[in-house]
């Protein structure tokens, strides 16, 4: 899993030490040359070296499914996915290019009011997409580290570093906000809405994205070509780029298919921690009730900063959140979130235990497992450099529940494109990002589809708590959200 190339070359190399004949010896470097163009001879060759080595290949890996019982996920959930996977990218979906000029537009005005704001706070003009003219106005000219007390930052060969963690920890003073603000903003229109159009295929007039089924160490897919997992949902302008995903007719509709806290659930599941579970089945709001547990009061009297802490907390403690970042993110002091810290283990003492058990079964076997018995490799875990160390303990905590995730919507996409094959609907799966599935649908199938797709999908696992899936449909991506 955690190996970066999977290709046949690649393998070829490691499994059978052999070198495979390079295409650049049968094309050269140029890249818009055609195998058309190869002699017969040499392009059959190559051919059947291929097909050769595949079999070689297979009869080396095949014995290690069933020695490290992986059949299952292989069979069951891994190889139907392939043609699935290939109707999505086939498919494509719609993207209205009108929508996303009038996003343009609107991200062009803001970063010019934001490069002027910047331009305000730093007293002078300068090159703010320049990490070293930057850094001389936040460190040399108005040294706002020592302004907020933060002496220790990451540095560079050049200084102090300008990246996102830097700016972060700087940014409860205006002009750094002011600069993650433009950098987002930026990118938005960089990456996505002045990039997408020039990605629509000619022919079907839709966005073909590329899904990888080996792109992440945890399972999980990736996409590429162009990458629609980073489509940023969390401020409102990269909210505003899923309106111009849209139903291409108007007869027709997106549905929006969500897992509602997922990664919490595995978490609870995993764990076994009892009070979790009960909130879960309970259907309470689960950071609500974590606050009333750590503070010690009923759910009715938690506060929204109560709630938001506990909400860090929920979401941070699988993936290694110590107290700094804690603070960091909720706004209160290092003592504080030791406390809130201590207050969270003493509430779920089953998480405690969780951690400490994955970090031991991590040491001794050298791997983690997934629900469907998925393996990630943590060599790292043995290292003698206490920052890889760390590392391997977060993944060793965090990688069991990722790779559950990543398990159960590729167990949900296989049940859902049987139900939908099934039922006859006019319907389509579009897009996996995250824990979402995009569907285009018929209006008048809408509604039967939507009852079939939450289906699939909560029933995907048999977990101790609930899967609860969020379904709604509506012209464009953003309305189906």
């Amino acid at each position: 899993a955690t190996q970066r190339e999977h290709g046949l070359d690649a393998l070829c190399l490691k499994h059978l030490s052999f070198t495979k004949i390079p295409t650049s010896d049968l094309i050269g470097k140029n890249k818009s040359a055609s195998m058309l163009e190869v002699p017969l001879d040499k392009l059959s060759y190559y051919g059947c070296e291929d097909a050769d080595y595949t079999l070689r290949l297979w009869n080396v890996l095949f014995p290690s499914l069933s020695k490290l019982g992986l059949e299952t996920l292989f069979y069951e959930i891994e190889m139907p996915l392939v043609t699935i996977l290939a109707k999505m990218e086939k498919e494509g979906i719609f993207v209205d290019v009108d929508e996303l000029m009038v996003i343009s537009n609107k991200l062009a005005i803001l970063c010019d009011e934001l490069t002027q704001r910047i331009y305000s706070l730093a007293g002078e003009e300068f090159n703010i997409n320049s990490p070293k003219q930057l850094g001389v106005i936040l460190f040399e000219k108005l040294k706002i580290h020592e302004e907020l007390g933060i002496l220790r930052l990451k540095k560079t060969q050049n200084g102090y570093s300008t990246d996102v963690s830097v700016l972060e920890r700087l940014d409860s003073h205006p002009l750094p906000r002011a600069i993650l603000e433009f950098r987002s903003c930026a990118k938005l229109k960089n990456t996505y809405v002045d990039a997408l159009p020039q990605l629509i295929n000619s022919q079907t007039g839709r966005i073909h994205t590329s899904f990888h089924q080996t792109g992440t160490a945890t399972g999980r897919l990736s996409s590429s070509d162009p990458n629609l997992q980073n489509i940023p949902i969390r401020s409102d302008m990269g909210r505003e780029i899923r309106k111009a995903f849209r139903a291409p007719a108007e007869d027709t509709c997106l549905i929006a298919a969500d897992y509602s806290q997922i990664e919490l659930r595995l978490l609870a599941h995993l764990a076994d921690e009892p009070e979790l579970r009960a909130a879960f089945l309970r259907g309470e709001d689960i950071h609500r009730a974590t606050a009333a547990k750590m503070f010690g009061i009923p759910s009715p009297q938690v506060s929204s900063d109560q709630r938001s802490q506990a909400k860090a907390i929920n979401f941070g403690i699988i993936y290694g959140m110590g107290a700094m970042r804690l603070a960091r993110e909720t706004g209160v002091s290092m003592s504080q979130a030791k406390d809130f810290i201590e207050k969270y283990f003493a509430s779920y003492p089953g998480i405690r235990r969780y951690i400490d058990l994955s970090i031991s079964c991590a040491k001794e076997l050298g791997f983690t497992t997934t629900i469907t018995g998925r393996r990630r490799p943590i060599p790292e875990i043995h290292s003698k450099d206490p920052m890889l160390i760390a590392n391997a303990k977060n993944i060793a905590v965090n990688s069991p529940v990722q790779g559950s995730a990543a398990d159960l919507i590729k167990i949900a996409m296989i049940r859902c494109n049987q139900y939908l094959d099934e039922g006859g609907f006019r319907a389509r799966m579009l897009l996996q990002v995250h824990d979402e599935l995009v569907f285009e649908c018929a209006l008048r199938d809408v509604d039967r589809c939507k009852v079939k797709i939450r289906e699939a999908m909560e029933s995907a696992m048999d977990l101790s708590v609930p899967l609860v899936v969020d379904v709604r449909h509506g012209r464009n991506w953003l309305e189906a959200h």
